[in-house]
Order: structure tokens, then C-alpha cells, then sequence
């Protein structure tokens, strides 16, 4: 009879991110619901009446737009940002 010969291989499971990189997936998180809560605005008191200055707002066209792209930005630099040894 032969015996058979088993190889232990250990596995260690590291993190894929650290936790900088979750604080920083979670704050970018935070800045894209601030754009979509800036952007979704308030509700009119009137539905029939339509309000220019309500719709076309600078918060909603401009400033919300680009919260949500800066914090893309941060969720694509916390995915890619290396976690400290």
C-alpha cells in the first residue's frame, strides 16, 4: 500500500481594501446623496403650476451634478488607492 502524501497550503486572507479605503468609499457614498437629494429638490406647493425658477434652479443643474461627480471621483480613488501594510 502506498501513503498517500497530503500538502498543507495555508491560506491567509488579507482584505482587498483597508479601512482608509472604506472612509473613503463611505464619505464619497455621503457626497453622491447630497447630489441626488440637491437635485431631487423640494416639492412645489402648486402641482398644476409650473415654476421655472424651481426647476432650473443652480443647485439642481449645476451644483448637485457636480457633487455626484466628485464623489464618483472619491470611490474611484478609494478603489484604487493601496492599502497601507
Amino acid at each position: 500500500m502506498s501513503k498517500k502524501e497530503t500538502k498543507s497550503i495555508a491560506h491567509t486572507s488579507e482584505s482587498l481594501f483597508g479601512k482608509e479605503n472604506y472612509l473613503y468609499m463611505l464619505i464619497g457614498l455621503a457626497i453622491i446623496a447630497l447630489g441626488m437629494f440637491l437635485m431631487a429638490g423640494g416639492k412645489s406647493t402648486d402641482p398644476t403650476v409650473f415654476d421655472q425658477k424651481e426647476v432650473y434652479s443652480t443647485t439642481r443643474i449645476t451644483i448637485a451634478p457636480i457633487l455626484i461627480l466628485l464623489g464618483l471621483g472619491l470611490e474611484i480613488y478609494a478603489i484604487f488607492k493601496k492599502p497601507k501594510a
